[in-house]
């Protein structure tokens, strides 16, 4: 009887869907799922973002801090920036920094989706 009971409930709590902030991850916003995809430290064979950036201002680990995000290059918006840096990591490269240290291959790793929701994730 208890474990028929416990079955119900586990049940029923599945069906409920949970609160907003459990929302399946298609339905929760891209700026969370660029969050998400951020804080994954691996992504492929790639170390994932988090590994080598910081979120906090002024927090250099391998890359630069993306705390604020936004493009050191006149006529080019940050979304700009963001997107070409993760799609040619080389592209521009930030003072201090050397080419060829952030992986490339991205495009192949993420779908524009998720490329999409990190850029939205960082500009935001």
């Amino acid at each position: 009887m208890a474990r028929a009971y416990l079955l119900a409930v586990v049940l029923l709590a599945a069906s409920c869907g949970g609160t907003a902030d459990e929302a399946p991850a298609t339905t929760r916003g891209v700026e969370t799922l660029g969050a998400e995809l951020f804080a994954e430290r691996v992504i492929g064979a790639n170390p994932g973002c988090v590994t080598c950036h910081s979120l906090e201002p002024g927090v250099t680990l391998v890359g630069p801090s993306l705390a604020e995000a936004r493009s050191p290059i006149p006529g080019v918006t940050a979304e700009e920036y963001l997107r070409q840096s993760i799609l040619e990591p080389d592209a521009y490269i930030g003072e201090g920094f050397v080419a060829g240290q952030m992986p490339g291959g991205w495009d192949d790793l993420l779908s524009t989706e998720q490329i999409e929701s990190l850029v939205v994730f960082l500009s935001g």
